[in-house]
């Protein structure tokens, strides 16, 4: 058995993780892709989709759907690139209002919202404008600029991370030299709360760093990051990111069934377990390639949602983040 995992798994196992050379299921899987290479640029195309597929994207459901169909179909969707317009107008709407407070002009913003939060609301959590605070939540815009205008460029505080996920390749707080005082007073700022029903906490640096605009719970990580700059270090809910409680996602269940129902389609098995009609008329007939693709996509779900799995990448990106 090889001792290296296939790059095609990378959103599902860490980079030092042996773990998968147990995995009886994984090691089956890459043998039915052995079994039908080479592949098709096609079903290179879908494979890539897949190991892109993230179960904390807020409309990580809807993705599921589109790779159930190319693989239905043996054609990889075009992407478009734009972000679902209910979030980027989220993304827009606070980045003026957050804009408007900085510049003492909050008024005229007075009608926006994120999330249905309105605007006077969110300001609320801030408090009293203090330089400090003027300075962290000019860090919050700067987050939230970078996914409105890629052009710009978020410096990260307290994020070791490459945007490839490399830990250790950025030196965060670097940019940010010439405001040590600020940027340590952010970094000793920490929130507590949970991970998956256990005890956490994450500093307001981590926390602004990994405010994450495609994330599941971002309209509540935006809240929970004002409350700590106006001073509330003990939100009523807890802070998700990739990784960080995705377990919590409002869309768990609906994953689950769309896994159950891949499984039951790649497996060839009768199952008592919740199956989609809907899912199974869009897969189609089973041909190698189909079973494989599918198999992939189900591992890839099952393994971002196990939570032993997700235990062991919290406590990995926590080394790396402390």
């Amino acid at each position: 058995m090889s001792g290296n995992l296939r790059s095609c798994w990378q959103n599902c196992f860490l980079p030092d993780d042996k773990s998968f050379l147990d995995d009886k299921e994984l090691v089956a899987i890459d043998a039915m892709e052995d079994s039908i290479s080479p592949l098709d640029d096609g079903t290179v195309r879908i494979r890539w989709l897949i190991t892109r597929f993230e179960s904390c994207y807020h409309e990580a459901d809807k993705e599921a759907e589109l790779i159930v169909k190319a693989i239905g179909s043996g054609q990889a969707p075009k992407e478009s690139g734009e972000r679902p317009p209910e979030r980027k107008c989220q993304l827009q709407n606070a980045h003026d209002i957050l804009s408007a407070w900085c510049q003492g002009i909050s008024d005229k913003c007075k009608a926006l919202d994120v999330g249905d939060v309105p605007s006077d609301k969110l300001l609320d959590y801030l408090g009293k404008p203090t330089t400090l605070k003027m300075w962290q939540v000019r860090r919050v815009i700067d987050k939230l600029k970078q996914p409105l205008d890629l052009s710009c460029h978020y410096h990260t505080m307290a994020l070791d991370f490459s945007e490839s996920g490399e830990p250790g390749a950025v030196k965060a707080g670097e940019h940010y030299r010439d405001q040590q005082d600020f940027l340590d007073q952010t970094k000793a700022a920490l929130i507590y709360d949970t991970i998956d029903g256990r005890k956490s906490q994450i500093s307001l640096a981590m926390a602004i760093d990994r405010l994450e605009p495609c994330n599941w719970n971002f309209v509540e990580n935006l809240v929970i990051i004002l409350r700590a700059i106006g001073g509330d270090l003990h939100p009523y809910k807890s802070f998700a990111c990739c990784e960080r409680n995705v377990l919590l996602t409002p869309l768990r269940n609906r994953l689950k069934i769309i896994s159950d129902t891949l499984r039951a389609f790649w497996q060839g098995q009768e199952t008592d377990k919740n199956i989609d009609d809907n899912i199974l008329i869009a897969l189609g007939q089973k041909t190698p390639i189909k079973s494989w693709l599918a198999a992939s996509l189900d591992k890839t779900m099952r393994s971002q949602l196990d939570p032993v799995n997700v235990k062991r990448m919290v406590e990995w990106v926590e080394k790396w983040t402390k």
